[in-house]
């Protein structure tokens, strides 16, 4: 009886809602009719919501007196297609996808190690990267781990982190990693158009490139294969993973994350599954570039740490780039962004090799 009546209530304030829709003056007369013949609905069938929220389902247009794009879509039935696909295919194959490449990496390196030098080092430092360079690329760093880390735990945490640490726990992590990301976000975009200013000069096709890419970088046989400032594979890095990748997951997370310029439901899923299939790409193959620069190969870590690698090392990863210096064909630098903590810088005449170039102290 109960039942009887809330159904009986339901289906009065549906249809006082449908009429008055119906006689708004700002009503549509498609929308209008369409009004009338559920108001009628309602009467003749008080107890009948099936055309009613089968019409709501559809995601037509109704009415409304609020302003907006899609104020007046109720329910958007193509958001169940986006969760399915965002927790379905996109989750399970991008959490695979990066438990493959981690396993990968710990692989290589159990079987060939750290990349050595094949001769000592001399002692005699040259400076590869700048102070402005070094600040660039490890805000960048700073800023796409913690996007990473935030992401992997919005997308990944429910099932993953809520079982282990509990709701209260992971209640105020997932908030943490959501106001990180979102904040964190236009800070990589920056960092992102400096990288490329920043690198891009050196990034270009150059004689012995096409080398690299015959040998495989070396990585298979452990021959160093010689190259410019940048090998290949970095060059590949920086167009397809901070250029490309990070253009779109940029983009598109800028379209999540700014909602206020009228967006409809659809583009925001469209982006939300564009920016998630793009990061998980993104985090991949950070893995491999963040394993190369630090274990992976000796030396690497330090010249972004400090700026400057052994003569050796120079030679043996970049012998085109070390030749380059040596002739002088390298602009000269500065020398108040040398570390005289290292040590000596010769003082001469202000050529490249010069300002490259530190020696040892006896």
């Amino acid at each position: 009886m109960r039942r009887t009546i809330t159904r009986a209530g339901v289906a009065l304030l549906a249809s006082d809602w449908l009429v008055a829709a119906a006689q708004s003056p700002a009503v549509d007369p498609r929308q209008a009719d369409l009004a009338k013949a559920q108001a009628a609905q309602q009467l003749s069938q008080p107890l009948n919501n099936q055309p009613v929220w089968k019409e709501v389902r559809s995601g037509a247009q109704q009415y409304t007196s609020l302003p907006g794009r899609e104020t007046s879509v109720l329910i958007q039935p193509e958001g169940q297609t986006w969760r399915a696909v965002r927790n379905g295919q996109a989750s399970v194959y991008g959490g695979w996808l990066l438990v493959v490449v981690v396993l990968s990496i710990a692989a290589y390196y159990w079987r060939r190690g750290s990349i050595p030098l094949s001769e000592p080092p001399t002692g005699r430092k040259v400076r590869r990267f700048t102070t402005g360079e070094r600040v660039i690329h490890w805000a960048t760093a700073i800023a796409f781990v913690a996007l990473a880390v935030s992401g992997l735990v919005i997308l990944f945490g429910k099932n993953v982190l809520l079982p282990l640490i509990g709701y209260t726990l992971f209640s105020w992590l997932a908030l943490l990693a959501k106001n990180l990301h979102n904040f964190v976000g236009p800070v990589f975009v920056v960092c992102t158009i400096l990288m490329f200013l920043a690198f891009v000069r050196d990034n270009v096709w150059q004689q012995g490139d096409a080398e690299w890419i015959r040998k495989g970088g070396g990585l298979l046989k452990g021959e160093h294969v010689p190259s410019h400032r940048f090998n290949f594979g970095e060059k590949s890095w920086f167009w397809f993973g901070v250029v490309f990748l990070g253009i779109v997951v940029g983009v598109s997370g800028l379209v999540l994350n700014f909602p206020n310029f009228e967006q409809t439901r659809a583009t925001m899923q469209i982006a939300n599954i564009v920016h998630l299939v793009a990061a998980i790409v993104f985090i991949c193959l950070s893995l491999g570039h963040i394993y190369m620069g630090t274990v992976g190969v000796d030396g690497a870590l330090e010249s972004m740490r400090s700026g400057y690698v052994d003569e050796t090392w120079a030679k043996e990863h970049h012998e085109y780039w070390y030749n380059d210096i040596k002739a002088g064909k390298i602009p000269a630098g500065d020398e108040a962004e040398l570390p005289m903590s290292l040590s000596k810088v010769i003082v001469g005449p202000r050529t490249a090799e010069e300002i490259n170039w530190i020696e040892p102290e006896s």
